[in-house]
Formats: C-alpha cells, structure tokens, sequence
C-alpha cells in the first residue's frame, strides 16, 4: 500500500482500504480509512474506523457512496 501511494503521488491521510479478512489487518491500519466490510472478522472490525455493509448487501457501494467516493 505503502509503495502504491507513493508512486500515485496519494497523501497517506487521503488512502482508504475495505477488507473482511485477517490478511487485510495490516492494510486497513496502515491507511487514513480502513473500513470492514460487515461480513469481517471481529478482529479486523475492531480496528478498522468504520464498518459498512456486507459485501453480498453492496457494502463497497455503500462505503464508496458514504466517504464520496464515488
């Protein structure tokens, strides 16, 4: 994620990540939003700065949607 920001020139403050699994721990730490999906495990949502739907009930859309991203 790290590596990404910096080549895309994108302020660390300014990053986002979704994730519903252990694997996305690190990630959804590392950037100003991290953001579980409603289907994630207890661990990662107790990290993450807010939890959106699941991801069968457009929780991606929903989360885009609530931050403007799209």
């Amino acid at each position: 994620i790290e590596a990404v920001l910096k080549y895309l020139n994108i302020d660390r403050a300014d990053s986002f990540a979704f994730g519903d699994g252990l694997n996305d721990m690190e990630m959804i730490q590392f950037v100003a939003y991290g953001i579980a999906m409603g289907n994630a495990c207890d661990a990662l949502k107790e990290v993450a700065v807010d939890i959106t739907k699941a991801i069968d009930e457009d929780g991606l859309y929903e989360g885009f949607k609530k931050y403007h991203l799209i």
